[in-house]
Formats: structure tokens, C-alpha cells, sequence
């Protein structure tokens, strides 16, 4: 197998697997900033043993190391935004601030690293972006009292894209266990403070909740974005970012046995426009 098919096969079990996320989230019942802190510090600890057990690695240096800590910046802002906002906000209005992030990843890979973007895929990333919406349609619950949680949302869709035009840029002088373990930990050192500043709880929770923290930290984190992470490093940022939309269409079939929530006709339809801006996006 090539390194771009194996790229290609990471990715798709990386959305597969991250799309749990939302509603494991949910499911923990804490408030986000904590589920948040939990994630990347378990998914740091998860990797430390490998990170060490291999031939020894050297501290990344220029512009890897730079990468490395904006990366670790904009995930750990990113995390906090997501998780409250989704706390605060119905979780498909939710989704669909945060998960336009391939737009602003477009936009900066076209004006900050001069890449050209074909016409496919823009036609592509906005025939998935009208899918969004119509996923989003048949939940769309905006009221005066979301639209906290709404701006936070957003605010992370910045922030997204900013890591994933970080990762694609370390990925470029740094593997991708090594750039995990630094972008994580950084990451976990900008969430504590915040939780603090914010009074939110790290402990007091009940065994049903430490178990879907341990979840999101080992299988959606580690796991999700090692697949995610290793892919970024051999395929372009924009047409990864479009290809993570999917978790949006796998995120609502996993809400039917999981949180009892139908799928209706804005889904379904919603969904096959997301797959097919997909499909046109990795046209040549």
C-alpha cells in the first residue's frame, strides 16, 4: 500500500473515530472545560510510553517548533470553545458553527501559503457546507439564550482551522507521535488555567463520567488524531478539513443508539450533500 492510500485510509478512520466526540461529551455530563482538559492531558499520558520507547527524538526546532506550539495553543482554545459552547448550545446548531473551519482553512492556505485551490473544490467545500445546513435544519434551535454558546462554537472554528494548518505544517519536520506529545501538553498547559480561572471542577465526578472521560482521551484523542495527524502529513490541509466534515453525517447516525435521537429527511438529505461536496472536492 502507498503512503498516500495509507493517508488516505488514517483519515477515514480518523473522522470515523473523532466523530464520537459530541456525544461522548455529552454523555460524560460535566462541564466542557473540564472534559476538555481530561482529553488532552489522558491522550499526553497515553503517549508519553511510546514517545520514549522509541530511538530517542530531539526537541523540534524553527519552524517545527513554532508550528508545534501554535498547534498546541489553538487545540487547547479550540477544546474549551467546542465544549462549552456545545455545554451551552442544541448540539447540531452547535456543530454547524464549529465545523466551518474548512472555509477558513481554505481561505489561509489560498492567501498565507499561495496554494492553489482548484474550482472543484470550491464548489465542493460549499456543496458540503449547504449539507451542513441542512443536517443542522431539522434541529436548528437558535434562541436568545444559545447564542453564547453559539459565538463560542464559532470561535472554535477558528481555532480548528488553525490547528489543522499548524499540524500540516510541523507534520512537515516532525513525525507524528513527537508532535502529539508537545502540541498536547501544550495544550493541556493552556487549558488548566483556565479551568481555574473559571472555577470549573477537575474532580468529584461519578464513575460514569470518569469512564467517558477515559474514553474521549484514549479512543477519541489518541487514537482519532494519531490517524488524523499521520494523514495531515501527506495529503493537503484544505481537502483534509472538507474530508472531516463527514463526522458530521457519522456523528448523527451514531446519536440514533446512542442518545435515542432520529434521523428525518434534513439528515439523510443533508448528509448525501455532504458526501457528495466530498467526492467533488478530491476531483481532479
Amino acid at each position: 500500500m502507498t503512503t498516500t492510500r495509507k493517508a488516505w485510509f488514517a483519515l477515514i478512520a480518523g473522522a470515523i473515530i473523532i466523530s464520537t466526540s459530541p456525544i461522548v461529551v455529552k454523555m460524560a455530563g460535566v462541564p466542557g472545560t473540564s472534559s476538555a482538559f481530561y482529553r488532552v492531558f489522558i491522550g499526553f499520558l497515553s503517549l508519553l510510553p511510546i514517545f520514549f520507547w522509541r530511538k530517542p527524538t530531539s526537541v523540534p526546532t524553527g519552524k517545527t517548533r513554532w508550528a508545534i506550539i501554535a498547534g498546541g495553543l489553538f487545540f487547547g482554545i479550540d477544546l474549551v470553545l467546542w465544549n462549552e459552547g456545545l455545554m451551552r448550545a442544541p448540539a447540531a446548531s452547535a456543530s454547524l458553527m464549529a465545523n466551518s473551519a474548512p472555509l477558513w482553512v481554505g481561505l489561509a492556505s489560498m492567501l498565507l501559503f499561495k496554494e492553489k485551490l482548484t474550482r472543484n473544490y470550491w464548489i465542493g467545500l460549499a456543496i458540503a457546507m449547504v449539507g451542513m445546513v441542512v443536517v443542522a435544519s431539522g434541529a436548528l434551535q437558535i434562541s436568545p439564550n444559545d447564542l453564547f454558546g453559539l459565538s463560542l462554537a464559532a470561535g472554535a472554528s477558528f481555532c480548528y482551522a488553525g490547528y489543522i494548518l499548524s499540524t500540516r505544517q510541523a507534520r512537515g519536520g516532525t513525525d507524528t507521535i513527537t508532535f502529539m506529545v508537545w502540541s498536547l501538553a501544550i495544550a493541556s498547559i493552556v487549558i488548566y488555567p483556565i479551568a481555574l480561572w473559571l472555577g470549573t471542577p477537575l474532580w468529584g465526578f461519578d464513575l460514569r463520567s470518569w469512564a467517558f472521560i477515559l474514553f474521549l482521551g484514549i479512543f477519541t484523542q489518541t487514537i482519532g488524531w494519531i490517524a488524523i495527524n499521520y494523514a495531515l502529513g501527506h495529503l493537503p490541509a484544505p481537502i483534509t478539513s472538507v474530508m472531516l466534515l463527514g463526522q458530521v453525517v457519522l456523528a448523527a447516525l451514531l446519536a440514533v443508539p446512542l442518545l435515542g435521537e432520529p434521523i428525518g429527511a434534513s439528515q439523510l438529505i443533508g448528509g448525501a450533500f455532504i458526501l457528495g461536496g466530498i467526492v467533488l472536492v478530491n476531483r481532479k
